[in-house]
């Protein structure tokens, strides 16, 4: 085979011995950069703040064509209460808020990339190509990729597949795209729980429908949504929704059953959160130690079993996880001070307050 064309790389795989063999042109430019950050949602963003802020470059990839993650794919108005500082902020409006945080350290992005391959190199550092055909070279790697891959859990309900994008959303962009519709929402679970609360504001009616009287959502997202069907602002239905109407191609409505009654309920929109269906991709031949889907860390540093690459965010697993943004900002926090043992490790790090540190405030361009 002529060398000029193809030769073959193999992944790196701790105490594994099925190695896979990857193939990638010698021709492919291989970037050089501090940190590769794999995931750009809030808490890959926020990675990029706290390398930063310890002269750390990095370079992000993402699946997605966009920043932000699951928070601006899948929810981008969706109101979160539980960021410090915020008493409530949209999805959108976060990740916006944290774009213009990262930008006095110019991280280069790299979107609609997956990263496939994880090969460690014979001076310590890592080498990661993407589906794109991008090859990296890092001194940390650092998973910030949330659940992994995410596609909507279909319902059993026939032809649905026909409706979805146009009658049956899995999703929400903008609130008032609803305005004046008919919307049954299906589940009981915080999804279908904040949007009932969010899109009873601007709809015609809505119509929560739960197989039982007892949710998995926030116990607050729970009262509120009580509250509304008690005043008459929604309708809520034990039971399960089982076939959809159409006319001409169009839905018109939903069939309902319970154990009571089978009926007809028109309207325009239906959407069902039966949760998300994770799938972490090519990480789980990365060599790395999966428990349930998630990437066991070393709480101390968030470094996996392989050294120089952490996980942070909902991607990693731990004694005491909450599956919080909020958990994965003080995560990428120690993530970082770790991560720049390894990338400076002839340096004392001298720990330092944004509020009283000039050096830090010539980074942010404050001074």
């Amino acid at each position: 085979m002529d060398s000029s064309l193809k030769h073959p790389k193999v992944n790196f795989d701790s105490g594994n011995t099925n190695q896979k063999i990857k193939m990638r042109s010698t021709k492919t430019k291989i970037i050089e950069t501090d940190a590769l950050i794999i995931g750009a949602g809030p808490v890959g963003l926020f990675a990029v703040f706290e390398l930063g802020l310890l002269g750390i470059k990095a370079h992000v990839i993402d699946i997605l064509n966009k920043p932000g993650g699951q928070c601006a794919e899948l929810y981008p108005e969706k109101p979160i209460y539980d960021i410090p500082g915020f008493p409530m902020i949209t999805g959108q409006n976060l990740c916006d808020n944290l774009m213009q945080q990262i930008k006095p350290f110019n991280p280069i992005f790299h979107f609609s990339e997956l990263a496939e391959t994880l090969i460690r190199t014979d001076n310590g550092s890592y080498e990661v190509e993407t589906n794109g055909g991008l090859a990296f070279n890092a001194k940390i790697i650092v998973i910030a990729a949330g659940g992994g891959s995410f596609e909507p859990k279909r319902p059993p309900i026939k032809n649905i597949e026909h409706y979805e994008g146009h009658s049956v959303l899995y999703s929400i962009g903008k609130i008032n795209d609803f305005a004046g519709k008919s919307i049954v929402i299906v589940g009981g679970g915080d999804s279908a729980l904040d949007w009932t609360i969010a899109l009873q504001k601007v709809a015609k009616n809505i119509t929560l429908v739960h197989r039982r009287d007892k949710f998995t959502g926030a116990v607050s997202s729970v009262q509120k949504v009580m509250e509304l069907r008690d005043k008459n602002k929604i309708l809520f239905k034990i039971g399960q929704i089982t076939e959809i109407i159409e006319n001409q191609n169009k839905m018109t409505g939903v069939v309902f059953k319970s154990e009571e009654q089978k009926l007809k309920i028109d309207c325009d929109i239906l959407m069902p959160f039966f949760g998300l269906t994770m799938n972490i991709g090519p990480l789980i031949d990365w060599g790395l130690s999966i428990d349930n889907k998630r990437i066991a860390v070393n709480t101390e540093t968030f470094e996996t079993n392989l050294p120089g690459v952490f996980a942070i965010g909902d991607i990693n697993i731990y004694p005491g996880k909450l599956k919080l943004i909020l958990s994965g900002f003080h995560e990428s926090a120690l993530m970082a001070h770790a991560a720049y043992k390894i990338i400076f490790p002839t340096d004392n790090l001298v720990f330092q307050y944004t509020t009283s540190s000039s050096s830090l405030q010539k980074k942010l361009g404050i001074i």
